[in-house]
């Protein structure tokens, strides 16, 4: 937009929403929601492309072209890591970012019990120096990406934000979010203008209801859907469950499964909540359905969805995991004003409509 001032003629930048992993799948599906909702906002992505996947000769990864195309709308990308201080500084540098939505870290449990200060490194310092160049541009808005894993062992079920943190943490990944939520909690606290919404979402599944973008995992998947989802299509031979003695209705673990749409409609949800007078602070709020399901109870629900068979085999517990864990979505309700709206069916659907026709992911897409 272009404007006169001091009789020189001046061009003003659109307020632009930065977000960080916006190429991975809890981001780019965010990423798509924004570029729906939102008309008035540039959309900015910062990514290392650690876990996104980019054609040869590409600039962007497959997840954001295809967002574009399903959009027709631009999202502007930087192939960078949020621990370059002076890369994230000349970004800020030259865009009007009005907020930042933080997804950028490493995510799996079992491995960050194998790789503390790959995770550490990652998560805690990568925060930190977002968090620096945030204050040294004035940008005080953050939307955080953190995880229920922050709750550690529960001592009591449902999960409600009012539950400890930080106590019989299992795992470095959940350690490294609940570190970063104390790190933003004491910012808040050293300057009233910051405004901090911590999203502590539970399991994320499900894909894009166009079917083009979806979890597409480096490697052999960490998470249970995508590791289900690549059996029914033939790209694994067959599911390892991770333990059958734990206390839950089939001694499998239990999880509160959200789909990923309903998530990056709480993220937006979330950004419009910056708008509203007197909002200030650090506060956090769980992103879930509220039911739990079990591992055995998601196979069957998957078999049903997909028709496909699903064979697993039963091996020991893995590092870090708990029984079960579940949220209370009462505040997300109040604050938000979001609930989750989409059923089991609609997840494993939606999920077996991206594997079946994209059964090696964004690489044949």
């Amino acid at each position: 937009m272009a404007s006169t001032e001091n009789g020189r003629l001046t061009v003003k930048m659109a307020a632009a929403i930065l977000v960080t992993g916006g190429a991975g799948y809890v981001g780019s599906h965010t990423v798509a929601t924004l570029l729906e909702q939102t008309k008035d906002n540039d959309i900015i992505v910062v990514d290392n492309l650690c876990n996104a996947y980019c054609s040869e000769g590409e600039k962007k990864p497959e997840s954001l072209r295809i967002i574009e195309e399903i959009t027709g709308k631009t999202i502007q990308f930087y192939n960078l890591d949020i621990r370059d201080y002076s890369g994230l500084s000349k970004i800020f540098e030259n865009h009007n970012i009005d907020c930042v939505i933080h997804f950028a870290a490493l995510k799996a449990v079992g491995e960050s019990v194998e790789k503390p200060l790959e995770y550490y490194q990652a998560n805690i310092t990568g925060t930190c120096t977002l968090l620096e160049v945030m204050r040294k541009y004035g940008v005080y808005k953050l939307v955080y990406s953190s995880s229920c894993t922050v709750y550690g062992e529960p001592t009591k079920l449902p999960l409600d934000e009012g539950h400890p943190t930080g106590q019989g943490l299992t795992s470095p990944y959940g350690k490294s979010k609940y570190f970063c939520e104390e790190l933003m909690k004491d910012v808040c606290i050293s300057d009233q203008k910051w405004k901090i919404i911590s999203l502590r979402y539970f399991n994320p599944v499900g894909a894009h209801h166009s079917g083009r973008i979806g979890e597409d995992p480096s490697g052999i998947p960490n998470n249970l859907m995508p590791y289900i989802a690549q059996v029914a299509v033939g790209r694994l031979k067959e599911l390892l469950v991770f333990g059958k003695d734990y206390p839950t209705v089939d001694g499998t673990g239990v999880r509160d499964y959200i789909h990923v749409e309903d998530l990056a409609e709480g993220h937006v949800k979330a950004v419009k909540l910056f708008s509203q007078p007197g909002f200030s602070g650090f506060h956090a709020v769980n992103l879930g359905t509220g039911t739990g399901y079990s591992v055995l109870q998601m196979i069957a629900a998957f078999e049903a969805a997909s028709g496909r068979p699903i064979p697993y085999r039963i091996v020991g517990r893995r590092a870090g995991d708990i029984a079960a864990n579940y949220s209370d979505v009462g505040l997300s309700h109040r604050l938000l004003g979001w609930r989750a709206v989409k059923t089991l069916e609609d997840m494993c659907r939606d999920t077996w409509r991206w594997q079946s026709g994209n059964p090696e992911g964004f690489k044949k897409s």
